[in-house]
């Protein structure tokens, strides 16, 4: 992206005098993180907001301005910000203890609901992300069936370890990113989603795969979605092979439907990987998945096998303040209508949201599957029909919008000053507080934003 700080831009320059308070914390924090950022997803052009609290479906700046939130704490936030019965077993875990560096019951509690809602679950094993999740997966299926390499998916996001960040926003080719090693990328096959054929060749030119790893509905949650008569094909072709199949349901697990992506489309992968909701909000994640697989972690069950344990330290697995909100947040999404609510309002907001755009003749569209959304900005100008748009009609590269990164730029930072955070993609998460409040403050400041980037001459 371009330097904007320079640039006479309205609309950068409104965003500016509505966040002073961000401009100077901003200013702080580049003399203490690299770009002044916690997270990569968190960087823009001139800052970030700075936020100080947040309640169901809305947030707050440090400049007092309020926004209707779909960043949704990266997804963790099926239920908003400061649900009160997670907030309730929070605060009443935390007079308890912290961490008592010993089980604790309320760990069998939450791995009680993964094994209710998830089809797949057998046993569980809980980590501290959703990044540690799926090098735990990746790591079981390769001590399981003794093969070495592992089939992903391009533009398929399963966390920063060093097996998983080529082929997901660059080295197509497999080569390694900075800092990796070649003998790790190495053992990496990079597939084409939806490619039948190609997947499989890939499976008959090696005989040393130990699994498939991807997100089941789709890349970038669903903004390059996946046809679901791909994963039965993957399901039925990687059983035949004795390949591992693993679902990272970081993303979709309890979203989709409380039973994860896996319940909608009736397949059974092998192992999944949770993470986001599972912990309520706050952090954690799980591997689970079959028993004979997850044995390897136990140290009966290797022992009688007279195979090697995995060793799983881990600080913070299965942290009393992140179980404690797990089991909250479970309990409602698997008691409730919770996923079916954030669906429909997912479903309606992407409908209206076509509705300005073809109001407005504007050429673009939303789409996304249940309670996400994504925006396409269409930088090959082919005709289209917002309401009627159909993301398996155009390719890879137009859905990621990678070349259009100043007007995604610009809308978002007119988003925010209507009042209205988008994440990168752009487009953002549903909660289950989104109501219909929140609909119509999204599609005022969505009009207002296309006739600021209408009078900068970006549509």
């Amino acid at each position: 992206m371009p330097d904007t700080i320079t640039t006479n831009s309205p609309i950068i320059a409104a965003y500016r005098a509505a966040t002073l308070g961000s401009a100077a914390a901003a200013i702080k924090a580049q003399q203490l993180f690299p770009s002044g950022i916690t997270h990569d997803s968190r960087y823009i052009e001139p800052y970030g907001l700075y936020i100080t609290r947040a309640k169901g479906p809305r947030k707050w700046d440090v400049d007092g301005n309020e926004y209707v939130d779909y960043f949704g704490g990266h997804g963790a936030l099926l239920l908003g910000h400061s649900h009160p019965k997670v907030v309730a077993a929070v605060h009443e875990q935390i007079e308890r203890g912290t961490h008592y560096g010993a089980s604790h019951e309320t760990e069998i509690a939450w791995a009680e609901w993964v094994l209710r809602l998830v089809p797949s679950a057998e046993r569980v094993r809980f980590t501290s992300s959703g990044t540690e999740a799926t090098l735990m997966a990746v790591r079981l299926a390769r001590a399981f069936t003794g093969k070495s390499k592992i089939i992903r998916f391009k533009h398929h996001f399963h966390g920063w370890h060093d097996h998983m960040t080529s082929g997901f926003a660059n080295h197509f080719d497999g080569s390694p990113t900075a800092g990796v090693l070649p003998g790790v990328a190495g053992n990496v096959l990079l597939a084409e989603q939806n490619d039948v054929a190609g997947l499989a060749r890939l499976l008959d030119e090696h005989n040393d795969i130990a699994a498939a790893i991807l997100e089941p509905t789709g890349a970038h949650g669903a903004r390059l979605p996946i046809d679901p008569q791909f994963l039965h094909a993957l399901r039925d072709m990687t059983q035949q092979r004795g390949v591992l199949l693993i679902f990272d349901e970081v993303v979709t697990g309890f979203r989709v439907t409380p039973g994860g992506a896996q319940a909608e489309y009736g397949i059974r992968p092998d192992l999944t990987t949770l993470a986001k909701i599972l912990s309520g909000g706050l952090p954690g994640g799980a591997v689970t998945g079959r028993k004979d697989i997850l044995d390897l972690l136990d140290f009966q069950a290797t022992k009688a096998a007279e195979r090697e344990k995995i060793a799983h330290p881990g600080t913070f697995n299965a942290n009393p303040l992140s179980a404690a909100a797990g089991v909250a947040a479970l309990e409602i999404v698997g008691t409730s209508d919770a996923c079916t609510r954030a669906n429909r309002y997912g479903e309606a907001l992407r409908r209206r949201i076509n509705e300005v755009f073809e109001e407005e003749r504007v050429p673009w569209a939303a789409y996304g599957t249940f309670s996400m959304l994504h925006i396409f900005t269409n930088p090959d100008r082919v005709a289209i029909t917002p309401t009627q748009f159909d993301p398996y009609q155009h390719s890879t590269e137009s859905l990621t919008g990678n070349r259009q990164a100043d007007i995604v730029h610009k809308l978002r930072l007119a988003m925010m000053i209507g009042g209205v955070d988008f994440n990168g993609s752009p487009g953002g998460l549903v909660s289950t507080t989104h109501g219909e409040e929140e609909l119509e403050d999204t599609i005022a400041a969505l009009r207002k934003t296309v006739h600021m980037l209408k009078q900068e001459g970006e549509i």
